[in-house]
């Protein structure tokens, strides 16, 4: 099939990337490639922010991609989405610019959802990460796939069922992997069972594994503290620091919750932690040498809030997040001290994903699709703006690129500019 300038469409197609890819970088406009962004810490460094933020948004694009929470990711003026279309896992890639698809690679996987789970449905929940011009998958049920993220060619597969009982959590496997020194990063297993490894990423083999505990719904983080490069992360039953080389373990907090529901990626600030255990509010801790052993002490503990599922962004020293009290209550803490700045009205939501765009605005996307526009300034919760974003849950988080706002509802992805 041809267009009227008689090339191929194929090559209109390719051109079209190339110049999306040329205008983003002449704009300076970063890739996503994992989640909560590039330093997975939900900064938007390249945002084009409005002198004023209009009535509505404008719908650019709209398309059907399939269930699930998993949020898309972005490079090269590529977007790629995992979700589920009827019994298949897919992994899609589309073209930033139109949202139309470049290609579509899937996978058949059964899955039967915990009777506390079903409202969420059985779409994937992990964010995939993009490195060395390769995607990689983390499946509800635990199975963990290298693909070229040109073709969708897959490169290799992993599944854990001769290793472990049982291959996801109780709730489907929602960890997003991280790529680190060429290998990537996953907690692997199910309930009570499981390791947090280290794969080649170039063909899967295991590099290294801890065996501590079974995975959690939270996602990783490295940092170097104390003079160790770290992963760390909830596990099942505890919040734990790894090296990063060998993946033994370095210390851990008891961090049990009545459902086992650990989902909060940890925040790191200066030489500090933050995190939130079930009902023992928001704290930040401090690793102290004690001899050959690192020890967690806490600095401070804020009672007054809570998180749930929400993982918060930081400003400067300030800690903006969504608290689990109240039916769900935005806050802002001091991160130096714990001491509460500010606590928004109850009853906004289950659960937010939260954007910092330049360190002027923060976008707020609830659960039900309530975007809400706050100044990082703000000395109350006063927002700038309010939307709404789409017409089913909203429990992926958005991607910023530009001045269009990313979105993945239950079932659609759609771009809107602001």
């Amino acid at each position: 099939m041809y267009s009227s300038d008689k090339r191929p469409v194929t090559a209109l197609v390719m051109i079209g990337l190339l110049l999306f890819a040329s205008a983003s970088a002449a704009m300076g406009i970063a890739d996503w490639p994992q989640w909560r962004g590039p330093n997975r810490d939900g900064v938007v460094s390249d945002a084009s922010i409005p002198p004023a933020w209009p009535k509505e948004l404008k719908q650019e694009w709209k398309v059907t991609v399939g269930l699930g929470h998993s949020s898309p990711v972005v490079a090269n003026g590529r977007i790629y989405v995992f979700a589920r279309q009827g019994e298949e896992e897919v992994l899609l890639c589309l073209n930033s610019a139109t949202g139309k698809q470049i290609w579509s690679s899937s996978q058949p996987i059964a899955y039967e959802m915990h009777n506390a789970a079903r409202a969420h449905g059985k779409g994937p929940k992990s964010t995939p990460v993009l490195y060395d011009g390769n995607v990689y998958t983390f499946g509800i049920t635990g199975v963990l796939s290298g693909h070229d993220a040109r073709t969708g060619k897959l490169k290799w597969r992993r599944e854990f069922s001769q290793q472990y009982p049982k291959t996801s959590p109780l709730f489907g496997t929602a960890m997003s992997p991280l790529v680190l020194n060429g290998q990537v990063i996953a907690h692997v297993g199910g309930h009570n069972k499981g390791a947090l490894m280290a794969f080649d990423a170039a063909t899967g083999a295991i590099k290294w594994s801890n065996e501590t505990d079974g995975p959690a719904y939270s996602s990783p983080i490295v940092i170097n503290l104390a003079g160790t490069q770290q992963v760390v992360t909830f596990m099942q039953k505890d919040f734990v620091g790894v090296d990063a080389a060998t993946g033994k373990l370095l210390w851990r907090i008891p961090a049990k919750s009545q459902y086992e529901e650990n989902s909060v990626t940890p925040i790191a600030y200066k030489d500090m932690l933050i995190l939130s255990r079930e009902e023992q509010g928001v704290e930040a801790i401090r690793l102290v040498q004690q001899g050959p052993n690192l020890m967690p002490v806490q600095v401070w503990n804020n009672k007054e809030t809570q998180l749930f599922m929400n993982t918060p962004v930081l400003q400067g020293n300030l800690l903006v997040g969504l608290s689990a009290r109240n039916k769900g209550q935005f806050f802002s803490i001091d991160a130096d001290t714990g001491k509460t700045l500010w606590l928004g009205p109850g009853r906004m939501g289950e659960n937010a994903a939260i954007l910092n765009l330049g360190g002027k605005v923060l976008f707020m996307l609830t659960n039900d699709a309530k975007l809400v526009v706050l100044p990082v300034a703000a000395k109350d919760f006063v927002p700038a703006a309010e939307y709404t974003v789409a017409e089913s849950p909203t429990w992926a988080h958005p991607i910023v690129i530009g001045n269009r706002i990313l979105i993945k509802d239950e079932t659609t992805l759609r771009s809107l500019a602001f």
